[in-house]
C-alpha cells in the first residue's frame, strides 16, 4: 500500500537510491566530524522515538519481567539522550536533527502488527521480538559512532557509545534468555491448550451429533413397526 512505501526508511528516491542514503547526501556533511554528528544525531532520534514507543508496548504485555526489563532499558535511553546532547554540544553540531527513518520503519511496523486482533498469548512474543530488533539497529548504530569517534579522537563519544554498547549487548542477551526460558515456552503452552479445547469440542460437536442421528433414526423405526 501508499501508507506502507511512505514508512520504509529504504524507499527508492528519483535518483534510484535509498531515501535515507539520499537524505544523508543532502545532510550537507562535508567533513568526518560531520559524519560522526550525523550518526549521533541520528541516535538522539532514535533514542527519542524509542522513548516513546516503549511505554505503549508496556501498556500491552502481560510479562511483568519483560516490562521491568523494559522500563529499564526506558531509564537507559532517557539518560543517553541527555549525555548525547553533551556531545553534540561539544562537536558544535548543528541543532537540526532529521527524523531517524529506520527506527520509525520499524516502530510503525510493530505498531500495525500490534493494533490488529491478536491472541493475548502473542503479544509478549512480539513485542519482545520488535524490541530486540529495534536493539539490534541501535547496537549497530553505536558501533558505527564509537568507530568514528575513535577515528577522530573523540574520547567522549567513543565512551560514551562503547558503554551503551555493553549495556545494548547484555540486554539483548537477557531478551534472548526470558524469550527461551518464558515467553516463548508460554505462546506454545497456550497455543497446544487451544488446540486441545478445540479438538475436543471437535470431538463432542460429532457425538452429539451421532446421538442425535442415532435417535431419528430410532423414531423412524418405531414409525414403520407401527
Amino acid at each position: 500500500t501508499t501508507i506502507a512505501r511512505e514508512r520504509n526508511p529504504l524507499r527508492t528516491s528519483m535518483l534510484g537510491l535509498p531515501q535515507a542514503i539520499m537524505e544523508v547526501a543532502m545532510a550537507g556533511l562535508a567533513s568526518a566530524q560531520d559524519v560522526l554528528a550525523h550518526e549521533l544525531t541520528s541516535i538522539h532520534s532514535a533514542e527519542r522515538q524509542i522513548s516513546r514507543a516503549l511505554p505503549r508496548l508496556m501498556r500491552k504485555i502481560s510479562s511483568d519481567q519483560l516490562r521491568q526489563m523494559l522500563d529499564k532499558r526506558l531509564s537507559q535511553g532517557a539518560s543517553l539522550i541527555d549525555e548525547i546532547d553533551d556531545v553534540l554540544d561539544e562537536l558544535e553540531a548543528s541543532k537540526p536533527r532529521p527524523k531517524n527513518l529506520g527506527a520509525e520503519g520499524l516502530i510503525a511496523d510493530a505498531t500495525d502488527l500490534l493494533e490488529d486482533p491478536l491472541d493475548d498469548s502473542l503479544i509478549d512474543p512480539l513485542v519482545l521480538a520488535f524490541v530486540q530488533k529495534l536493539e539490534h539497529y541501535c547496537i549497530a548504530a553505536w558501533g558505527t559512532a564509537a568507530a568514528l569517534g575513535r577515528l577522530l579522537d573523540q574520547d567522549e563519544a567513543v565512551n560514551l557509545m562503547e558503554r551503551v554498547l555493553q549495556e545494548g549487548r547484555r540486554f539483548d542477551e537477557e531478551l534472548t534468555a526470558l524469550a527461551e526460558s518464558e515467553i516463548n515456552r508460554t505462546m506454545l503452552q497456550r497455543s497446544d491448550e487451544r488446540e486441545r479445547t478445540g479438538k475436543g469440542d471437535e470431538d463432542k460437536g460429532k457425538r452429539a451429533r451421532r446421538k442425535a442421528g442415532a435417535r431419528r433414526s430410532g423414531g423412524r423405526k418405531q414409525g414403520k413397526s407401527r
